[in-house]
């Protein structure tokens, strides 16, 4: 949108000051933060400190309402089906298919607004009772916005079928209609009732030609001396002409049948018929189409846009699409007279009757309260090939711009983000970059939210935003102590160094409590110990203490020493090696090999010798314990190898 023609709407920030304290604020992906600041302000005039204040400012607020949801989520599916079935919408189904898609979106807009005025009823708080009739009357003027778009651009009626999709349009949308029918009809004689004329009226104004005579005959049954005039208004109203949606008939022919019609309704007028009845003479005038009588009718109609319909039905039957314009502008001009400016929705209107589709969307945008409307209504116009003229907008075509705000919108939301994701899926241009921005800044508070992100991610080949969420959830479950959480965090954003870290602790652990948790992730591990030295040696650890177990007492020498003399152990857990060996050397059965005991020989004075807190060792009596423990029986181990072996040589 041009910044130029509408002034940016003002947010009232509730609680504060203006006049004694200084606003600053922040965009937001989706919202504004708005604090008060102290600047230039030692305190208040009491000397006490002030306080600040945050407020948080949502610019798609509609997104929060419980009752709007099934608007966002429904509509949803019929956008996905729109885009996948693309490819096979073709030839003559294509029409018909996006028209039936475009009905689709209004039945869901109806839902809405019918489960919005439901609330409305049922709630006896007045704030929200204003709240939902707000929100019905956004509803109702989307729907109307909707079906205009639906008849002009993407059923794009021809003359003829044109008329009778307005009328439609038309009937659908005044609504006040029934309830004084219901009135009428009710009452014991409905001829008497004070709106039985009214009631006639309306129908013949809307074209309902079969329920308007249904009424007269009530009143020629009531009044016989007016039989004959009820008579003739009602062949008159019985033979009027009017457009078929089938192809029976050419524009010429129902022009000349129309014309012949409206001469007969011009000489009865004339001949005086009607004239000891001004209702039936008032209808007479309305069929030949008197601006002057229809206007008379004007609380009737209401709105400029059913005057403009019903002038065409009884002026112009076959007004052809490019002429609606002119006549729609002398309707307003007529209807409303100069007593009133038009409003918001009127310029909408005629907009889309002037088939400036850009100018309906800019209008809607700026006039609705939430994206939902322009963004689905442009993705709609444009599967129909209607928007190649406005093809540049804000750097991107209009399409995927307003479905960038509107998903922008749905990831501020803790649910509906999920929605937002398949939106932006369908913005070849911008979409991934959107989606990588906004996925970032979803809050993982549940483990079971961070494995929906973490899907999207994987499927969409993310391969940065896959490793950011596993290192945070990876962080949080560290933070909790829940060291197998995190280690498989770590191992599936790949982080080494993570990985490490946590490896460390689980080791730490295991020297404090004296066993493993998490023994299946660590007996599981597979090639993902290979992510880094420290979680190689943890799993190789693990399955020394396996083999152990099963008394595979020669494969586990074997990996101890290979621990040891690999340099993949922290220096801290040389000792704890060293000690696990113990049991080992103190087998009935010798285990190590003179080679294998003088290699753990070397280790212990390696420890011993070459580590930087050797004071600390001489100073630990536990420690010296150990270390006295191990000479000793690595000296013992020694001497029963070389005894062993010798005898072997000497037989």
């Amino acid at each position: 949108m041009d910044e130029g023609d509408a002034e940016p709407p003002l947010v009232v920030v509730p609680g504060a000051d203006s006049s004694s304290r200084q606003l600053c604020f922040a965009w937001g992906p989706a919202e504004v933060l708005v604090c008060e600041t102290l600047f230039g302000r030692a305190g208040t005039e009491d000397g006490a400190p002030s306080s600040s204040r945050v407020f948080v400012v949502r610019r798609d607020q509609d997104i929060y309402i419980q009752t709007l949801r099934k608007l966002f989520n429904e509509s949803h599916g019929i956008f996905m089906g729109l885009q996948r079935s693309e490819e096979e919408l073709a030839g003559k189904s294509r029409k018909a298919q996006l028209v039936q898609v475009s009905k689709n979106y209004r039945s869901v807009i109806r839902a809405c607004m019918e489960d919005m005025h439901q609330a409305a009823v049922s709630t006896r708080d007045p704030a929200l009772q204003g709240q939902y009739s707000t929100q019905v009357s956004i509803l109702s003027a989307m729907e109307l916005i909707w079906n205009l778009c639906e008849i002009l651009f993407v059923e794009a009626a021809t003359a003829g079928p044109l008329l009778l999709r307005l009328l439609d349009w038309v009937r659908l949308h005044v609504c006040d209609v029934d309830s004084m029918v219901r009135e009428v009809l009710s009452s014991e004689s409905p001829s008497k009732h004070k709106l039985f004329w009214n009631v006639v009226d309306v129908f013949v104004l809307q074209g309902r030609m079969d329920e308007a005579r249904h009424l007269l005959s009530k009143e020629a049954s009531a009044n016989p001396t007016s039989m004959n005039m009820y008579r003739i208004l009602d062949d008159l109203m019985k033979k009027m002409p009017v457009p078929s949606l089938s192809n029976t008939q050419t524009l010429t022919e129902l022009e000349l049948k129309w014309q012949h019609w409206h001469e007969e309704c011009q000489r009865y007028l004339q001949d005086g018929t009607f004239a000891s009845n001004p209702h039936m003479e008032s209808i007479c005038k309305i069929l030949l189409g008197d601006e002057d009588a229809i206007l008379e009718k004007k609380e009737l109609m209401t709105t400029w846009y059913h005057f403009l319909v019903t002038r065409l039905l009884y002026s112009h039957p076959t007004v052809k699409p490019m002429e609606l314009r002119f006549y729609a502008q002398s309707s307003m001009d007529l209807f409303l007279g100069g007593e009133s400016s038009p409003e918001p929705l009127d310029m909408i209107l005629m907009a889309a009757f002037e088939f400036e589709m850009h100018q309906v969307i800019k209008e809607c945008s700026i006039v609705l309260s939430n994206w939902w409307f322009v963004a689905h209504l442009t993705d709609l116009l444009d599967h129909c090939k209607l928007l190649q003229s406005h093809n540049l907008y804000f750097g991107s075509n209009m399409r995927e711009f307003l479905l960038l705000e509107y998903a922008s919108g749905l990831f501020s939301h803790h649910s509906l983000w999920q929605l937002g994701v398949d939106y932006f899926d369908h913005c070849p241009q911008y979409g991934r970059v959107y989606l990588e921005l906004h996925i970032e800044r979803i809050p993982l508070s549940t483990e079971q939210k961070a494995l929906k992100v973490l899907r999207i991610c994987e499927q969409r080949q993310m391969h940065e935003q896959v490793r950011s969420v596993c290192k945070i959830m990876a962080m949080k479950a560290l933070r909790n102590n829940r060291l197998g959480s995190a280690l498989s965090w770590s191992i599936r954003a790949k982080d080494a160094a993570f990985a490490t870290l946590i490896s460390d602790r689980f080791l730490k652990d295991y020297c404090e409590r004296g066993c493993f948790s998490d023994l299946d992730l660590i007996d599981n591990l597979g090639p993902s110990m290979l992510l880094s030295d420290r979680l190689t040696f943890l799993g190789k650890y693990r399955e020394f203490h396996r083999l152990y177990g099963e008394q595979r007492f020669a494969e586990a020498a074997r990996l101890l020493l290979t621990l040891m003399t690999a340099h993949i152990a922290p220096c801290s857990f040389w000792m704890t090696l060293l000690t696990d060996a113990l049991p080992l050397l103190e087998q009935k059965e010798v285990i190590f090999s003179a080679e294998q005991t003088y290699e753990l020989m070397r280790c212990l004075e390696d420890l011993t010798a070459g580590n930087p807190d050797k004071k600390k060792f001489q100073d630990d009596d536990i420690e010296t314990t150990k270390v006295e423990m191990l000479r000793l029986a690595l000296a013992r181990n020694l001497a029963r190898v070389i005894v062993k072996e010798g005898t072997v040589e000497g037989s």
